[in-house]
């Protein structure tokens, strides 16, 4: 058995049989950061793989090109695996635009299948909650899929049938801004549904009866409030923030966070400088990066020289208009505000690696054991860490599996 299984096992152990305080010290002792199964709830490192020359074995730079996920730095930071996301920036809410949509949608699925195949010795899909566990035993790490932005459904909530069948469990209905499914939080011409659509509230039904988890992040608060009365499964925000710490529209405020938690939900922490604190950045720093990544959206690299142009585009943009950075303890701040608030049972990580995310202190995984390291340091259990790392979103996947089992059972 490898070794890390065999400490997993360990681990697993001392967390469920209720020991006595004496053995809780003992296996708080045992008990290493490598040791917990640690997933994040949103890895964007499908975009990264899709660049022309990317290799994921090989070890990458965050500051030089722009990569925060590989397999060197997988092993390093102990980050087991998580939902890798099927991103699509939205587009018009119009036919030409949903197939384009969907064609997209379809391709970013084949960039995480092709990674698959090509490293099966160090990845494997995952598409229950049982699978987790599994899979780190073989020495393995955990691919679930998830999709960021339902849009490419367009006006047919059935098409998230054939992702279900193509390994997604997780769906997340908005981006930026509004679709035609919900109100993004962020959607400068303000609301268009007052929530969710009609159209929205049907996803939710499918997604419930499919058996998969429904992600709100970048909701508008009025559809995360609407979404958690109608799933019958608890909703997850998979990369978001405290707003009581920084009233910043994607974040998300006491009250409903607590009418998350006691609905069994779950807030996984992002580490986006922008959702932390207000940032001294130049403000031509950020027409500069649009403009970058809309002529990316339009025009997609297709050639190791494209990519490394790209590259050296945005370097220029780093250099001319120098980033500004929250820090690790603006996000140690929010894991502990959202402890505090809404229990252990409520939180986790999803760090928005490859889409935004990284602070000082943490600027890609290879950071990840100093979250544990001072979440111990807080006072935080064992047992919380684990929840925290991965025992609450697995939670939540199992009962979304019992909600399709219990749909599939119904006349």
């Amino acid at each position: 058995m490898p070794f890390k299984s065999l400490a997993l096992s360990l681990a697993i152990l001392f967390i469920l049989q209720g020991c006595s305080q004496e053995n809780k010290q003992e296996a708080s002792l045992q008990i290493s950061h490598e040791d917990f199964l640690v997933l994040d709830a949103h890895l964007d490192t499908p975009i990264i793989l899709d660049r022309p020359g990317f290799d994921i074995s090989s070890r990458h730079d965050p500051m030089h090109d722009y990569a925060q996920i590989d397999l060197p730095r997988m092993r390093e930071g102990g980050l087991d695996g998580g939902f890798w996301v099927i991103y699509t920036p939205q587009g018009d809410l119009t036919p030409q635009g949903y197939e384009d949509a969907l064609a997209h949608a379809w391709h970013r699925n084949s960039v995480i299948d092709k990674m698959l195949i090509d490293h099966a010795d160090n990845f494997m899909p995952a598409t229950t909650a049982d699978d987790a566990a599994a899979i780190v035993a073989q020495g393995k790490h955990v691919v679930y899929k998830s999709i960021e932005n339902a849009y490419p459904l367009g006006l047919d909530v059935m098409r998230l049938d054939a992702f279900y069948e193509a390994g997604v469990r997780m769906v997340g209905l908005v981006h930026m801004t509004n679709n035609q499914f919900a109100d993004s939080s962020t959607d400068p011409d303000g609301l268009k549904w007052n929530g969710l659509s009609p159209l929205g509230k049907d996803l939710i039904r499918r997604a419930n009866a499919l058996g998969m988890i429904i992600d709100m992040s970048h909701a508008h608060d009025l559809a995360l409030a609407q979404a958690i009365d109608l799933s019958t499964t608890p909703i997850i925000l998979s990369h978001s923030g405290a707003g009581h710490l920084y009233e910043h529209p994607r974040n998300v405020g006491d009250a409903l966070l607590l009418d998350l938690a006691a609905s069994g939900g779950v807030m996984h922490i992002n580490s986006l400088s922008a959702y932390l604190k207000d940032l001294e950045t130049d403000p031509a720093r950020r027409p500069a990066l649009s403009a970058l990544f809309k002529q990316l959206q339009e025009n997609p690299l297709k050639t190791e020289a494209e990519a490394e142009a790209f590259l050296e585009a945005r370097r220029a943009i780093d250099k001319k208009y120098p980033p500004d950075f929250a820090t690790f303890d603006d996000v140690m701040r929010h894991i502990y505000h959202a402890h505090a608030l809404m229990g252990a049972a409520h939180i986790g990580i999803g760090l928005d690696w490859d889409g935004g995310g990284g602070v000082d202190g943490l600027q890609d995984i290879t950071g990840l054991p100093k979250i544990t390291q001072a979440m111990r340091e807080a006072g935080l259990s064992d047992e919380d860490i684990a929840a925290l790392w991965s025992g609450n979103l697995l939670r939540v996947l199992r009962l979304v599996e019992a909600s399709r089992a219990l749909s599939h059972e119904m006349p």
